[in-house]
């Protein structure tokens, strides 16, 4: 399957363009929409998110994730292969985690380039074929590279609030697992507790919780706690305990 990971969100024609493309180039593929609503031109957010989720989808989904604030500049474009699963898009650190996250991860430069490619949309234009060569596989586009040095020194977990969803919950580029069973998370001058689920939370209380893939998200029971703490993404959090 192929898996749309963008920031270019519903709105307007973009996801449709990429996925007229991927019917075309790869046509019987499923193309699963994953997230259409990344935090825009936030690599370093989208990177915790990206890994978090790739890992249920089995291999050898292909990846198609363009969070790219630096599109027509230099910045080259990657195929990267990790832990059986493909990952295209530009190199900004967007693929960091997930490629740390495994033993094997074999990283490509993307030489390939199509006869017509705009300046602006490279996520329809060049990324897109090559996830569908992927999906169909086909060899990689491109040459073997070593591994990216944009985001090497970002942490193997972050600290800060990478998403906010529908409901207002903010979701942390924390992993649950790596904090002790009765940490603590500060963020916005409050302090919030952890709980298992929002029944076990009293109604209009702020707490946290180990989410369905395994990050810390904020949470309140029937509210959004977007607005009622004050989080967006990059909210800096503190883990005490």
């Amino acid at each position: 399957m192929i898996v749309l990971f963008t920031d270019f969100g519903l709105e307007g024609p973009y996801v449709g363009q990429v996925k007229a493309v991927l019917h075309r180039e790869a046509p019987g593929v499923p193309v699963v929409d994953l997230l259409a609503d990344a935090p825009p031109f936030e690599p370093k957010l989208c990177a915790y998110l990206l890994a978090a989720y790739a890992e249920v989808f089995p291999p050898p989904a292909v990846f198609l994730a363009v969070v790219d604030p630096g599109v027509g500049s230099d910045r080259a474009p990657l195929a990267v292969c990790a832990g059986g699963r493909w990952f295209v898009g530009p190199d900004n650190g967007l693929f960091q985690i997930a490629a740390r996250r495994v033993d094997d991860a074999d990283w490509h430069e993307i030489t390939w380039r199509p006869e017509r490619m705009s300046a602006s949309f490279h996520g329809r234009d060049l990324f897109a074929p090559v996830a569908a060569r992927l999906a169909r596989h086909e060899p990689v586009p491109g040459d073997p590279r070593p591994a990216s040095k944009i985001g090497a020194d970002w942490p193997d977990d972050l600290a800060s609030v990478v998403y906010v969803d529908r409901f207002g919950n903010a979701v942390t580029g924390l992993r649950a697992a790596a904090l002790p069973e009765a940490a603590v998370i500060e963020v916005s001058e409050q302090t919030l507790p952890r709980r298992t689920t929002f029944a076990d939370a009293p109604e209009g209380e702020p707490f946290w919780y180990e989410n369905s893939n395994g990050l810390v998200e904020i949470a309140i029971n029937q509210a959004r706690a977007d607005v009622k703490i004050g989080l967006w993404p990059g909210t800096p959090v503190t883990v005490h305990g």
